[in-house]
């Protein structure tokens, strides 16, 4: 591409980004909702900056089809997630940025035996980096819907993320060839694990996420959860390359396919055993346990502009007509979703109005147990330990101290104590400031994110709401995405699980289609039937097999009611959690010691 055409696109592109970009300025100032405009958005800026360094990928003869590699691989990786149905590509997804790596690595051994070319030694950074941006766009760029900023960090800083574990493994092949594909799929399920278990988790794209579409070929997950998922795909991918590097590479064309036999039927066996196992599996998979009747309101109240503006009188009277017209005299539950109504302070929820009403309400429905996500705040009181997550408040010459909670509580006609849990997965920059006592200089990025530096509170452990009806576990919209957190509900005794959410904040997009699908995998890891009560939907009941069942409308008002199994069984994954993770960290830090030995002794460090 010559100069004149690049700059040419490059304006194009540009004007396109700062259109989109002003239209979507008008529609905030309007208070209307942006829809797809992000994903417009964030594509053309992201073509943007390729164009504008361009010559940075088209510097070497072969940069041009790196690109055009990279991109392919970015492609396929997107569209192997919900809500596209073409899962199956996950298997071959990783292939073009390996072929990009592969080729890159022979470019820069062969220059380093010529000095006169160290200075055009290629670089897998900008190729790598290109598609994990381009990934993280096209699966998540709803983000953008919650706040514009919150898309831009969760987009960019995600893929230099991802880029670590691709670039140690570049580095590890180096000096370590006999492991190198080892180390890449070590090195990614580390990666993943971590995502997972630190304040900056965004694990939206983990690998074993993909086959949420496809429950029918995971239900192994209540033995491995996602991460047998990521590995399943890793190794697919390390095999697929590895033969054809040796059909393409190494070997005549003419010759090498029929030398494969055995590496194809083993690639072969590896994709299709556990999927027809899984079948198998599936077709033979009851639900577990005794009847429950439990019912789901979806109010559907607009976050952005609606719900926070509405009185609240307004609010629960259409939470009790939704509710009335529901419940039968079997219902032994009500779900409602995330943040419904202010509780109040924790410790004084019986003297709340909203809660007051409600408990009238549910004296003419004695059997039922509300669930309902609130916002909850506590007073410390002098003496108890301050956390990260207190804030402080002078009010009449005095310093109070408290903390702020976006929670769950269980209401029921005449009981004595109102159970009470605090969502303790916390979504970054919006729920929490992550390591704020170090990061305490991005309190105005936690600001435009509608957070603080203080951020949420939460607890350390799971807990599930007991009943003469049984147990189930509160969990909270992003909690909802966690394998072995949500375990720990289970072995906190819960027998059902309850999601309370607001997708409404990603606007009708893929977000809240994602997040329902992967709802889906925690009811096979944990065998257990889940109520999903969403503000604007989508909710519905999931059964112990992965299977939606009675999925409302996306932005209408709803309530949903079904006989639900209330099982005590617990799976090998509930017991073990993410054993295939943890090895993957112990065989991480035995490469990277084992890397940097052979550094030491070579003299490179």
């Amino acid at each position: 591409m010559n100069d004149k055409l690049r700059n040419s696109l490059l304006g194009i592109t540009s004007l396109a980004t700062l259109g989109i970009g002003y239209n979507m300025y008008s529609l905030w100032q309007a208070e209307t909702l942006w829809g797809h405009r992000p994903l417009f958005f964030f594509v053309l800026a992201w073509v943007s900056i390729v164009l504008l360094f361009w010559k940075k990928y088209t510097r070497h003869p072969k940069g041009l089809r790196w690109l055009g590699l990279s991109t392919l691989s970015a492609v396929l990786l997107a569209v192997s997630f919900p809500p596209f149905p073409t899962t199956i590509l996950l298997f071959i997804a990783w292939i073009p940025l390996l072929i990009v790596e592969y080729e890159v690595s022979n470019e820069r051994a062969e220059r380093s035996q010529k000095p006169e070319t160290q200075n055009l030694k290629p670089s897998i950074l900008p190729y790598t980096y290109h598609t994990f941006v381009l990934w993280n766009i096209l699966v998540t760029w709803w983000v953008g819907n919650t706040a514009f900023i919150a898309g831009i960090v969760a987009i960019w800083l995600n893929a230099w993320f991802m880029y670590i574990p691709f670039w140690l493994f570049h580095k590890t092949k180096m000096h370590l060839p006999k492991t190198g594909y080892l180390s890449l799929i070590a090195y990614w399920l580390s990666f993943e694990y971590l995502h997972l278990n630190w304040e900056i988790s965004w694990s939206w794209l983990n690998l074993g996420n993909a086959f949420a579409e496809w429950p029918q070929i995971v239900q192994w997950y209540e033995y491995t959860g996602i991460f047998g998922g990521s590995l399943w795909v890793l190794a697919a991918n390390v095999l697929c390359f590895q033969l054809l590097e040796k059909c393409s590479f190494r070997i005549s064309p003419k010759i090498a396919w029929t030398q494969q036999k055995w590496p194809l039927l083993k690639i072969k066996l590896l994709v299709l055993l556990p999927m027809i196992a899984s079948l198998i599996w599936y077709f033979n998979q009851k639900d577990e346990g005794r009847d429950v009747e439990v019912a789901v309101v979806q109010p559907n109240f607009e976050p952005h502009y609606e719900k926070f503006s509405i009185p609240v009188r307004e609010q629960m009277e259409r939470f009790l007509r939704l509710s009335d017209s529901i419940l039968t005299e079997n219902t032994q539950y009500l779900v409602w979703p995330e943040t419904s109504f202010n509780a109040g302070e924790k410790d004084s929820f019986k003297s709340n109005n909203t809660i007051q009403n409600l408990e009238l309400f549910l004296d003419k429905h004695p059997k039922v147990k509300l669930v309902a996500g609130v916002d909850a705040y506590n007073v410390l009181e002098n003496g108890e330990p301050h956390t990260a997550h207190t804030r402080t408040e002078e009010r009449g010459g005095q310093t109070f101290y408290w903390e702020a909670y976006n929670a769950a509580i269980q209401l029921q006609s005449g009981a004595d104590s109102i159970p009470f849990y605090i969502k303790s997965k916390l979504v970054p920059g919006a729920e929490i400031l992550p390591y704020n006592k170090y990061l305490f200089f991005l309190s105005p990025i936690a600001d435009k994110l509608g957070g603080s530096v203080e951020g949420l509170g939460s607890q350390p452990r799971r807990e599930a709401f007991p009943s003469e009806s049984g147990r189930v576990a509160p969990s909270i919209c992003y909690e909802s995405i966690f394998g072995d957190y949500n375990g720990g509900y289970v072995r906190a005794g819960a027998e059902a699980t309850f999601i309370m959410t607001n997708d409404g904040w990603w606007d009708n997009t893929a977000g809240h289609k994602q997040h329902l699908a992967f709802a889906r995998l925690r009811a096979i890891e944990t065998r257990r039937s889940i109520a999903r009560s969403a503000n604007t939907g989508i909710s519905c009941f999931i059964n112990q097999r992965g299977d939606v069942q009675q999925p409302t409308q996306y932005g209408e008002e709803a309530a949903i009611r079904q006989n639900i199994k209330f099982n005590r069984g617990i799976t090998f994954y509930v017991r073990w959690g993410d054993m295939i993770a943890r090895f993957a960290v112990f065989v991480t830090g035995l490469l990277l010691l084992n890397m940097l030995v052979v550094r030491i002794r070579r003299g490179t460090v």
